[in-house]
């Protein structure tokens, strides 16, 4: 349960750090961050399915620092990356 929070937060910080480095992608801080928090869960679920060690240790709910690093970076990976995707669309969406 606590690398699902990790997750969701680091997707948060993830989606305003690629707002504010993609600022034609950018969709104000409150849209990246709900956006980065979507992507949060979803970077750290997949990040979990991928190497079995991490999603093995959110599941038992150990908190070593594999694991929280694990979360973190599958967050703000997951996190910055909708935010990206999200933002372009909506922005090729506009011009049309």
């Amino acid at each position: 349960m606590l690398s699902t929070i990790i997750g969701l937060a680091s997707g948060a910080l993830g989606g305003n750090l690629a707002g504010g480095i993609l600022k034609n992608a950018s969709m104000g801080p409150l849209w990246n961050s709900v956006v980065g928090i979507l992507g949060g869960g979803l970077g750290a679920s997949v990040l979990g399915m991928i190497s079995p060690e991490i999603g093995a240790a959110a599941a038992s709910g150990s908190m070593d620092i594999g694991s929280i690093l694990g979360s973190v970076g599958g967050g703000v990976a997951g996190g910055g990356i909708l935010m990206t995707i999200i933002g372009f669309i909506k922005k090729a969406m506009n011009k049309a």
